[in-house]
C-alpha cells in the first residue's frame, strides 16, 4: 500500500535507487497493481532508462524503483537479491521498517540490524513501531492482538524508549535517538496541527494520547564517510 516512491518521484526527490522488501504474497500483489494501473507503472518506465527492466511474479527492478520478495530474517539472502538489483553499498542509504521487527524474535531482528551497520558505508535506520509496552496500556495491546492470533514476537525490545535506543547501539549503529508519537506530534506545525484535529471530531483525545505514547520513531547513524550523519536530529 505504500506510495512513497510515487510521492518522491513527483516532487522529485527521488534517491538514487528505491528499494521496496516484503513477502512474496504482498509483492505479487503490489506488481499485479502496478502492472494494472496506467498512474503507478508509468512513472516507472518514465524514470527508467535502458533495457534491463524486469518484471516477473515476485520481483520489479527498474533503473530507479525495485521491490523484491524476500525474508528479512535471512539477510544472506536478502543481501543476493539486493545487489542482484544493484544495490551500491557505498552509497549513502537509508533505511526504513514500519512495524516490522517488532514481528522478528529480538535474535532475528538483531541480525538484521547488525547486517545493515555492517553492509553500507554510510546509513541512517529509521524505526517506527510499539513503545512503552511493558505497562498495562501496553499489555492490553498485546492481549488484544492475541485474541486476533496477532503475536509480537520481538516485544520484549519494546518496553521503554531506552531499550529501542539501545538495542541500535548494541548492534552496531553508532548514534541512536528515539521519541514517542506524542512528542512528534507536538512538534508538528500548529498549522497542520489544526488542519488535522478539524477533520473530525474527537471526544477521545486521551485515548488518543495513550496510543502515541505506546508507538516511537527511532533512529541510528552509521558513518564511516564522515558525512555528518550523526548530527540529524528531529
Amino acid at each position: 500500500m505504500d506510495t512513497m516512491f510515487w510521492r518522491l518521484k513527483d516532487e522529485n526527490l527521488l534517491p538514487k535507487k528505491y528499494f521496496e522488501v516484503d513477502f512474496p504474497m504482498i509483492v505479487a500483489r503490489k506488481i499485479y497493481t502496478i502492472k494494472s494501473k496506467p498512474p503507478l507503472s508509468k512513472p516507472i518506465m518514465e524514470s527508467h532508462s535502458g533495457e534491463s527492466f524486469l518484471i516477473d511474479a515476485h520481483s520489479l527492478d527498474s533503473n530507479r524503483y525495485s521491490i523484491l520478495a524476500a525474508d528479512l530474517r535471512d539477510t544472506a539472502e536478502l543481501e543476493k537479491k539486493l545487489k542482484t538489483f544493484n544495490m551500491d553499498t557505498q552509497l549513502p542509504t537509508l533505511l526504513i521498517a514500519e512495524c516490522v521487527l517488532v514481528y522478528m524474535t529480538p535474535p532475528q531482528s538483531a541480525s538484521l540490524l547488525k547486517w545493515a551497520a555492517n553492509t553500507f558505508q554510510a546509513a541512517m535506520f529509521i524505526n517506527y513501531e510499539q513503545v512503552n509496552m511493558a505497562d498495562r496500556f501496553g499489555q492490553i495491546m498485546i492481549e488484544n492482538l492475541q485474541r486476533r492470533q496477532c503475536s509480537l514476537a520481538g516485544v520484549e525490545a519494546c518496553k521503554s524508549l531506552d531499550s529501542q535506543r539501545e538495542r541500535l547501539l548494541l548492534n552496531g549503529w553508532e548514534t541512536a535517538n528515539a521519541f514517542d508519537m506524542m512528542k512528534v506530534y507536538s512538534c508538528l506545525p500548529q498549522a497542520d496541527v489544526r488542519r488535522i484535529e478539524g477533520l473530525e471530531f474527537l471526544d477521545e483525545k486521551e485515548l488518543l494520547e495513550q496510543l502515541m505514547q505506546h508507538y516511537c520513531i527511532c533512529w541510528a547513524t552509521k558513518d564511516r564517510c564522515n558525512l555528518g550523519l550523526s548530527s540529524i536530529t528531529f
